[in-house]
């Protein structure tokens, strides 16, 4: 039971790590390539604006040159009859005017600014196109910095899928795209950031290898961490496997005693109704010390199955047939579908005492007047045993609990039942020492099925 909790308490961290790890990994290439798709947009936008042309800053206007020594520059002269005209005084504090040229030179440097900007966005980038369309879609002339990365096929291939998508923008593979109206037809800008993608995979691939490392690292961590908190417990159940193991080994002496005591009372004075119940009670304790006894021995692995090939069926048989007598005799029906030749390899008596556990919990727990139904069936090289009773079920949420040591269902239809809760849990030790499995299923209300399933 604790290596089950240490297993599944390590698969619980380790799921979560490996979502973690690849929650970061997914998150760092979504960022690359979102900062991608950004770059490229913004150059995209000053692409457009520009009609294509790569942005390069303007030359500043060369300053006037100087008269050589000597000469003078005369001032230009003035229309007649301007001599005498005196220009308008400003109020005070009234900004000057901005004339022409002042509004030119301003927007001038703004460009210049833009351009500037939009050249450092265009750097990030592999390389940039642009494409002219006629009105058919055929390209008509195209250009490019590195041209000779394309060729004609290549350019009008691109074209003619960004325009399939039917946008003025968009992504063809590692190409983005802008199309825009020029004065001779359709314009079709494109940016290939080809390099920006492959260095985005490469980042991704060595995050991916980091985080894979990392995992494996805190995994480790995580199982000896686990397995050091599970210590205790793990010496608290084993000295209570060996509590039980010492103490049904003391019980069976004065249990035995009591048994001979009683046994010869009963000879000395007869019937007696206090006497039978101390018998009645003492084979009850008796029984419980033995399932005990039982357990401890599969726990400390003293107790193990003697594999060998068996007919399955002639021992499943040999259980129902003097069964039979204590169902008919309850009120109930045994039915029992056994075909010839099933064989296995396990442990005959092992492999019996599992039937008899099965159909006689079937049998306390089967509705008055109820069926019982014992069946076996061949499963490639291994076999199926089926035990069905009618009855109230079982309830969904105890379709697991009902394995466990002295587990019992608190229900008032069955709480007068005699039982210690022990059987259940002994056919599990049974079916796992023989590398199979046991299961419930129940219709709650209705009936319920215990299915073993045993390997060949």
């Amino acid at each position: 039971m604790i290596q089950k909790l240490r297993r599944r308490l390590t698969l619980l961290v380790i799921g979560v790590l490996i979502l973690v790890t690849a929650g970061i990994v997914l998150s760092i290439d979504a960022i690359n390539r979102r900062n991608i798709s950004t770059a490229a947009e913004a150059a995209l936008d000053i692409l457009a604006r520009n009609q294509g042309r790569r942005p390069e800053l303007q030359s500043q206007p060369e300053p006037p040159e100087k008269p050589e020594d000597g000469e003078s520059i005369e001032p230009p002269e003035k229309p007649e009859g301007e001599d005498d005209i005196e220009p308008p005084e400003k109020p005070e504090g009234t900004p000057p005017a901005m004339d022409d040229d002042m509004r030119q030179r301003r927007e001038d440097r703004r460009r210049d600014f833009e351009l500037a900007a939009g050249g450092a966005s265009l750097a990030s980038l592999s390389n940039a196109y642009t494409i002219r369309l006629d009105a058919d879609g055929g390209v008509t002339e195209w250009s490019s910095d590195r041209a000779d990365l394309y060729d004609d096929a290549q350019i009008q291939s691109f074209a003619d899928a960004a325009l399939a998508q039917g946008r003025d923008s968009g992504r063809v593979d590692t190409q983005y795209y802008r199309l825009t109206s020029a004065d001779d037809g359709r314009l079709l800008i494109a940016l290939d950031a080809r390099l920006e993608f492959l260095s985005a995979r490469r980042m991704l691939g060595t995050a991916a290898l980091v985080a894979s490392l990392a995992c494996l690292l805190l995994s480790a961590g995580a199982y000896l961490l686990i397995r050091r908190m599970l210590q205790p417990v793990q010496a608290s159940f084993d000295r209570q496997k060996q509590f039980v193991w010492d103490a049904s080994h003391e019980f069976k002496t004065p249990l035995a005693v009591i048994s001979a005591n009683a046994e010869v009372l009963s000879r000395d004075i007869g019937p007696n109704e206090y006497l039978g119940y101390i018998q009645s009670e003492v084979k009850r304790t008796d029984s419980l010390v033995q399932n005990l006894l039982t357990l401890a021995r599969m726990d400390k692995g003293t107790v193990k199955a003697e594999m060998k090939r068996l007919d399955l069926s002639q021992a499943l048989l040999g259980v129902a047939l003097p069964f039979e007598s204590t169902v008919f005799e309850s009120g109930r029906t045994l039915e029992t579908d056994i075909p010839e030749g099933v064989s296995i390899r396990g442990d005959e008596a092992m492999l019996q005492q599992l039937a008899v556990i099965l159909l006689s919990n079937a049998l306390k727990y089967s509705s008055e007047g109820g069926t019982i139904r014992l069946s076996l069936s061949q499963k490639g090289r291994g076999a199926v045993i089926t035990v069905y009773n009618t009855g109230p079920g079982i309830a969904p949420e105890n379709l697991e609990k009902i394995f466990d040591r002295f587990y019992r269902e608190d229900l008032s239809h069955n709480s007068e039942v005699a039982g210690n809760g022990l059987g259940l849990a002994i056919a599990r030790n049974i079916a796992q020492a023989h590398k199979g499995h046991i299961r419930a299923e129940s219709r709650f209300g209705q009936d319920a099925t215990f299915i073993v399933t045993l390997p060949g």
